[in-house]
């Protein structure tokens, strides 16, 4: 059985503890990135799922943050999801991303609506570990509509449905589902209604069980989650303290 390192971090466009977007230079933002990075050297995770991750946007410094990332870390493969698109004086393009030590063999975006600005959505990848697949979702839901998650889940249900009955034969597990949930576990929304609806393909537990990741300086929510299926055994799930983001990562091993 192999072993995993999964990390799950919004990384909030790069612009670390700044509240106001666009106000960060870009030497600012390089300098926050490289940080990022020594902090998935220190962690040494094999898969990173990343949210609010641009690849070119005029108020996160012009330049593609996942690039910049691999440059100053070790992973040897790499993928973005794009949610948002916008073209002029006020460009942008960011979204969601995986970074990874395996190879990723196929990927596949969706996006929950058709917005230039502030769309969620979701990548799922497919990573080979030692001839395995390890299929896993990167997701992002809406950040203050209990309506709108609910109905961006309802999408990602069907879709999972028809992944699962095209492909299902072929991996290794059940998806794992990680990323920015934007509402916690414990109450009526769109996280807890996710691991009810996941029992359809197996048992899921929710990481972490307990603990807080938003605000970073002084966490007060749950935000921020790793699903993994019962095929994930022997698992070890940290929050990790860190001030590169209004967010905390979150880090699962676990074997499959």
């Amino acid at each position: 059985m192999p072993r995993l390192r999964l990390v799950t971090f919004n990384i909030a466009h790069g612009r670390g503890l700044n509240p106001i977007q666009g106000l960060t230079s870009q030497r600012k933002l390089q300098a926050n990135l490289r940080h990022i990075a020594a902090l998935f050297d220190r962690l040494a995770p094999d898969v990173v799922a990343l949210q609010e991750i641009d690849e070119h946007s005029r108020w996160a410094g012009n330049f593609n943050h996942l690039d910049y990332l691999r440059v100053h870390t070790r992973f040897s493969h790499a993928v973005f999801g794009i949610n948002n698109r916008r073209t002029g004086v006020l460009n942008l393009c960011y979204g969601n991303a995986v970074l990874s030590r395996h190879t990723i063999r196929a990927a596949e975006t969706v996006v929950f609506g058709q917005r230039q600005l502030g769309e969620k959505g979701f990548i799922y990848v497919e990573i080979d570990v030692g001839g395995r697949c390890l299929p896993l979702v990167n997701l992002h839901l809406h950040f203050s509509s209990r309506t709108q998650r609910l109905r961006q889940l309802e999408r990602l249900l069907g879709w999972l449905r028809e992944k699962h009955r095209l492909h299902g034969k072929t991996w290794a597990v059940p998806p794992i589902i990680c990323g920015d949930f934007n509402n916690p576990g414990t109450r009526d929304d769109a996280t807890a209604s996710l691991l009810s609806h996941l029992s359809d393909y197996c048992d899921y537990a929710m990481h972490p069980a307990a603990g807080l990741t938003f605000p970073s300086p002084l966490p007060r929510r749950a935000l921020d989650f790793i699903f993994l299926p019962a095929g994930c055994v022997n698992v070890r799930c940290e929050i990790v303290r860190s001030m590169l983001s209004d967010h905390l990562p979150v880090v699962a091993d676990f074997d499959f």
